[in-house]
């Protein structure tokens, strides 16, 4: 493949109605995934953390050597982000005492450090950009960063808001479907509605996850965490195979703003 050919694709998914699909699901699958490690497992947060973080450095790594847009291999990459960032929060709210206000307050401040070091660097965050090795760096500390904060918006949320895991997951739906409105009805900036839906799609991923899986005593339903686990994992395999999977266009030849 030229470097002309490399321009034209990028290295991650089109934006469509299959993809937020998909990656609400595998929020839920993280949510589920990291509590099946730190605590069915009794392996601790610190240790679930140090084993996510490892297994998505190696997805991350293979993603950018990759020529082109893979899908089982970017899913995996989501769902390894999105584990680590459940277990990396939970350490950092609960074992570290940072609490979930301060530990929300932390991450939005990062998540907003790494999109604005991505723009000022490569002049745009859009995800149809994500083609070059750096811009697939930044993109992969956004979504992890993003993922981390989700959780702790979502203990929050639940939790220190007493809104209880359904009333978190009402709140978020409507955010989203506050975001979807702008879209479809206005002409508010692509970019910045693409990264507010994917911020949200985590704490709404992680109350439905809790929801699933905690004590009833806690407001959730008991589910078997290794259960629920596989069970979403395998909606996201079917997801995958049924629904149309092809890179975003890269805007060459467009001016991006964000």
């Amino acid at each position: 493949m030229t470097e002309t050919q490399r321009d034209v694709l990028s290295k991650v998914p089109a934006i469509t109605l299959g993809f937020w699909i998909i990656k609400i699901l595998a929020t839920t699958l993280g949510e589920t995934g990291g509590d099946t490690v730190s605590m069915s497992m009794n392996l601790g947060y610190l240790v679930g953390t140090g084993i996510f973080l490892s297994v998505l450095a190696g997805l991350v790594w293979w993603q950018i050597a990759a020529d082109r847009f893979r899908p089982w291999l970017y899913w995996a990459t989501i769902v390894a982000s999105t584990t680590a960032g459940t277990t990396l929060a939970d350490f950092a709210t609960r074992s570290m005492g940072i609490g979930y206000t301060g530990g929300s307050a932390l991450l939005l401040a990062a998540v907003a450090a790494s999109l604005l070091a991505w723009r000022l660097t490569l002049g745009s965050v859009s995800s149809d950009t994500v083609s070059t090795p750096r811009a697939e760096v930044f993109y992969w500390l956004t979504i992890t960063l993003s993922q981390t904060l989700g959780t702790a918006l979502g203990d929050w949320t639940a939790d220190t808001g007493g809104l209880g895991y359904v009333g978190a997951a009402v709140v978020f739906g409507l955010a989203l479907a506050v975001v979807a409105g702008l879209y479809f009805g206005t002409r508010v900036n692509r970019v910045v509605l693409f990264w507010a839906a994917f911020i949200l799609t985590r704490p709404l991923g992680a109350v439905v996850g809790d929801f699933l899986d905690k004590p009833l005593d806690h407001g959730g339903l008991a589910f078997s965490r290794p259960i629920a686990s596989l069970v979403l994992t395998a909606a996201i395999v079917a997801l995958i195979l049924i629904l149309p999977q092809r890179a975003g266009a890269h805007p060459k030849h467009e001016k991006v703003e964000a």
